[in-house]
């Protein structure tokens, strides 16, 4: 349930109704909007049957949510979430860009990415230190060598850090050195991580399950903001169909779909929506035009050579196509790149 305020509702209104709901056992959280404030109700509403909310001081109305997912929802916030990171936004009109290795694997190899990301106005650097691979006998990330490495970058182009926590025990190590920490596929119904990523208030890359629905995305995403932590960016980066192609099968659809369902931002990944190089820049085209907020894509020096997803990964001269690709495209659709 959410109690919606009037406009003209003062703080000591809203204090009043926030006050009341606590003391009769509910979570509280409150959403100011820039015409009015919205306070969401987390708990057993039977309990509200014998108190008329509706006669407090600056209480407007209140509403029920049939959706699962309350805080991620629209009724509780109807205002685009836009989520400050450093110098950049994501979720208003400028399409962001994160983009990295899928690993970090040598000072060498993530320096000279990082340079080349920056020259061409990309925001985001992002490689991975802890990698959950399918195979126990592949590359597994250097861990807390690599978290220095990107900090090292950061030190050195200005650019912000994005990179992905496995286990609590990696959420609180990446947590020292990066400025995004990343959920995986294989992590979004990892519950007592999204919790511990809730309370640890660093804005969250939270991607869509192999097989998951989206309203099993958005109650993901409910976990956190659960804790308190709303700075929350949800990642198309395709599902698991009986396609073989591709890698996966990048759900484009869900992009609008979650932004009418939710006020979170929204990005895609095409490099693991599709798993080939060739289809990261006519996907990322597409992505646009259907309204993402952003693109994570996967970029290396010498693709053949990566410890890791090389085929799904552009190298610096494809990747500087589709930054031409995405001021032209964001240009024409009257945003910004």
């Amino acid at each position: 349930m959410v109690i919606v305020m009037k406009p003209q509702a003062r703080k000591e209104d809203i204090t009043g109704v926030e006050k009341l709901l606590k003391s009769m056992g509910f979570d509280v959280h409150i959403s100011e909007g820039s015409e009015r404030t919205i306070i969401g109700v987390i708990g057993d509403k039977r309990l509200l049957a014998d108190t008329p909310l509706e006669l407090l001081p600056g209480v407007d109305r209140m509403v029920h949510i049939v959706e699962p997912y309350k805080l991620a929802g629209r009724a509780f916030h109807p205002e685009n979430t836009v989520i400050k990171i450093g110098n950049e936004e994501i979720g208003g009109n400028k399409v962001a860009v994160m983009a990295g290795p899928c690993a970090v694997e040598s000072r060498e190899q993530l320096l000279n990415t990082a340079r080349f990301l920056k020259s061409q106005g990309v925001g985001f650097l992002r490689g991975g230190a802890f990698k959950p691979r399918s195979s126990p006998y592949s590359f597994q990330g250097l861990e807390e060598d690599g978290l220095k490495i990107l900090a090292e970058a950061r030190d050195e182009t200005g650019l912000l850090l994005v990179s992905e926590a496995v286990s609590e025990r990696t959420l609180e190590l990446a947590a020292k050195y990066v400025d995004v920490i990343q959920i995986g596929a294989r992590n979004m119904q990892n519950f007592a991580l999204l919790r511990e990523a809730g309370r640890m208030k660093l804005p969250v890359v939270l991607k869509r399950g192999l097989s998951a629905t989206i309203e099993e995305w958005l109650n993901a995403a409910e976990y956190i903001m659960n804790e308190g932590n709303y700075n929350i960016i949800l990642c198309e980066r395709g599902i698991r169909t009986f396609e073989t192609y591709t890698r996966n099968t990048l759900d484009l659809s869900s992009i609008p779909s979650v932004k009418e369902l939710s006020h979170l931002p929204v990005i895609a990944d095409p490099s693991h929506g599709t798993g080939r190089w060739n289809l990261v820049a006519p996907m990322s085209r597409a992505a646009i035009a259907a309204g993402t907020d952003g693109l994570l894509v996967e970029v290396h020096p010498s693709p053949k050579e990566a410890l890791s997803d090389g085929p799904q990964s552009l190298n610096f001269t494809s990747f500087a196509r589709l930054m031409d690709d995405i001021r032209n495209i964001a240009g024409f659709l009257g945003r910004e790149s």
